[in-house]
């Protein structure tokens, strides 16, 4: 499984916070359920961090079968339609965003644990 990571590192303008959330379920997340092989689609508010880390306001995952299944999704249309809609929504954001591409689940849990 490869899990696709998008980062919003920075913060809401203000008195946009809860139009950016609102924005991000109502007309994204949609999308981003449509996206060629997606298998789990992940919304991650912060709500709390350690005093020193970055400023994360947000991420979002998406889980794929392949990397190949990855490059599908990114070629596809939908994926346009969705970045449109993201660079729409990223005028209540100063920031920015980028993406981590991870694979599999390395923690194990021992037998009898």
């Amino acid at each position: 499984m490869i899990t696709r990571t998008a980062i919003f590192e920075g913060k809401i303008k203000d008195g946009c916070e809860e139009r950016f959330f609102s924005e991000i379920q109502v007309r994204l997340a949609p999308l981003w359920k449509q996206f060629p092989n997606a298998s789990n689609v992940r919304l991650l508010r912060i709500e709390e961090a350690d005093q020193d880390a970055a400023p994360i306001v947000m991420i979002q995952q998406i889980d794929y079968p392949s990397m190949d299944a990855v490059k599908a999704a990114l070629e596809s249309p939908i994926r346009t339609q969705a970045r449109a809609v993201t660079l729409e929504i990223l005028e209540m954001f100063e920031g920015r965003f980028y993406h981590l591409m991870s694979d599999g689940n390395f923690v194990a849990t021992e037998p009898g644990a």
